[in-house]
C-alpha cells in the first residue's frame, strides 16, 4: 500500500513540474509591419520564451505561405538571448517575406515542438494578418512605375572611358593651338634638338684651311682672298670675345682690343691689326699686295686663332692645356709659308 502511495506521489510531482514548465513557455509570431505595398519586403519573427532545460524545435516554414501568395525570400539563423530570469531564455528566428497580390492575408499560427523531461508537446504561436495595398494610380498621367528605381553608384570602370575621352580631347585642342602659334612664328611644329655648337676656333681653323687649300690668291683674286681671311677672323672674334666685329669697321674692332688690353698680348694685337688693315687696303684702296703679304695675312690669322682659343686644361698635374706655342707654333708657321 505504501509503495503505491509513493508512486502516485512521484507521478503527481512530475505532472505538477510539467504543468509549471508549460505555463512558463510562450511562443509568439509578429511582423515588423502589418501594412505594405506590392513588392515590399518585411520580416516575420517567430520567437519563444522557455526554461533552459526545455528542448525546442522551430517550425519548418516552406518557401511560400497562403497557397503561394506570400513568398519567403530568406531566413536567418536562430538567435538565443538570456532573459532577466536566469532560468529562462528567448530564441528568435526571422523570415523575409513579400507579396505581389493586394489583399489581406492571415498567417496561421506556427507550432513549436518542445521536449520537457522526455515528454513531447507542441506550443502554437498567435496568428498575424498582413495587409497588401496597391499604388494609387493617377489615370491622367498614364502608366507609372510601381516603385522608383534605385540609383546605383558609378564605378571606376564606367567613368574611365569618359575620363580618357576628356584627356584625348584636351590633348587634341592643345596640339591645334600649339601648331597655330608655331606657324604664326614661322617655326616648325616639332623642332629638332639643336646640335651642340662647335668651338669658335674649330670653325675658324676649318675656314682658314679651306682658304689655304683653294689658293685663290694665285688666280688673281687677291681682293676675295683677303676678304675671306678677314671675315673668318671677324666671325671668330665675335664668338670668342663677344665683340660685334661683323658689324664694325676694322678700326672699331682694333680700337676695342686696344681699350681692353687684357684680351690679347701686344704681339697678337699687331698681327690682328696688320691682317684687318691689309684687307681694307686691298678691298677699298685697290692695293695690290705682294706674295709675302698674302702669306703674312694667312699666317697671322692662324697664329691669332691658335694662341687665343679656349682650351680645356689637362687633368695631369702641371699641364698647360692644348695651347699652341713655342716650337709647335714655328712648325705651323713654316708649314703655312711653304703652302703659300
Amino acid at each position: 500500500m505504501k509503495l503505491k502511495i509513493n508512486i502516485l506521489f512521484i507521478l503527481l510531482l512530475i505532472l505538477i513540474s510539467g504543468v509549471t514548465n508549460a505555463q512558463r513557455i510562450k511562443a509568439t509570431a509578429r511582423l515588423d509591419s502589418t501594412n505594405i505595398l506590392l513588392g515590399d519586403q518585411i520580416k516575420l519573427f517567430l520567437e519563444i520564451d522557455h526554461p533552459k532545460n526545455v528542448e525546442v524545435e522551430f517550425p519548418q516554414i516552406p518557401d511560400s505561405l497562403n497557397l503561394g501568395l506570400i513568398e519567403v525570400l530568406g531566413r536567418s539563423g536562430i538567435d538565443t538571448f538570456e532573459l532577466d530570469n536566469e532560468e529562462l531564455q528567448k530564441q528568435i528566428q526571422s523570415y523575409t517575406i513579400t507579396c505581389f497580390d493586394s489583399g489581406s492575408y492571415r498567417i496561421t499560427p506556427k507550432w513549436f515542438k518542445i521536449n520537457i523531461d522526455g515528454q513531447i508537446d507542441s506550443v502554437p504561436t498567435n496568428g498575424v494578418t498582413l495587409n497588401v495595398f496597391t499604388m494609387q494610380v493617377d489615370t491622367t498621367k498614364g502608366p507609372t512605375d510601381i516603385k522608383m528605381p534605385y540609383g546605383a553608384p558609378l564605378t571606376l570602370k564606367e567613368v574611365t572611358p569618359y575620363i580618357l575621352g576628356v584627356i584625348l580631347i584636351g590633348a587634341i585642342i592643345f596640339l591645334i593651338l600649339y601648331s597655330i602659334k608655331r606657324r604664326k612664328n614661322n617655326k616648325p611644329i616639332f623642332a629638332r634638338p639643336k646640335k651642340p655648337k662647335e668651338p669658335a676656333h674649330i670653325i675658324a681653323i676649318r675656314e682658314l684651311d679651306r682658304i689655304k687649300t683653294e689658293k685663290i690668291w694665285q688666280k688673281g683674286k687677291a681682293k676675295q682672298y683677303h676678304s675671306e681671311v678677314s671675315e673668318a677672323l671677324r666671325i671668330y672674334i665675335e664668338d670668342r670675345f663677344e665683340i660685334p666685329a661683323m658689324e664694325q669697321t676694322s678700326d672699331e674692332t682694333i680700337e676695342d682690343f686696344r681699350v681692353s688690353k687684357n684680351l690679347v698680348p701686344d704681339k697678337l694685337f699687331l698681327k690682328l691689326s696688320q691682317t684687318l688693315q691689309l684687307a681694307d687696303l686691298v678691298k677699298f684702296a685697290k692695293y695690290k699686295p705682294l706674295p709675302d703679304d698674302d702669306s703674312l695675312s694667312l699666317t697671322n690669322a692662324y697664329t691669332f686663332v691658335n694662341e687665343t682659343k679656349k682650351v680645356e686644361k689637362n687633368k695631369e698635374e702641371g699641364g698647360n692645356g692644348e695651347k699652341v706655342g713655342g716650337e709647335d707654333k714655328k712648325k705651323i708657321d713654316n708649314k703655312i709659308n711653304k703652302d703659300v
